[in-house]
């Protein structure tokens, strides 16, 4: 069940992060690999911070940190 809510949770982070950046989401599959990114990101980037939230809502907002720091990144080289 917990893989189930990881991807979910994926999905939606990378969705949300894509609205937040540039307007739109990706696709299912793009928004899933970018909010599993992120997700590994914003954990990262938050714990050398000392950040560290809880539960379901927690792990979406980490997820959605990290999924736009990516993105962000991601722009960095796309553009001109």
């Amino acid at each position: 069940m917990e893989i189930i809510i990881s991807i979910l949770v994926g999905v939606l982070a990378g969705f949300l992060a894509g609205k937040i950046m540039k307007g739109g989401g990706f696709g299912f599959w793009v928004n899933l690999l970018v909010g599993i990114a992120g997700g590994i990101i914003g954990g990262s980037v938050l714990g050398w911070l000392g950040i560290h939230w809880g539960g379901w809502f927690g792990t979406l907002l980490t997820a959605i940190v990290g999924a736009v720091i990516l993105l962000w990144i991601i722009s960095l080289f796309k553009k001109k």
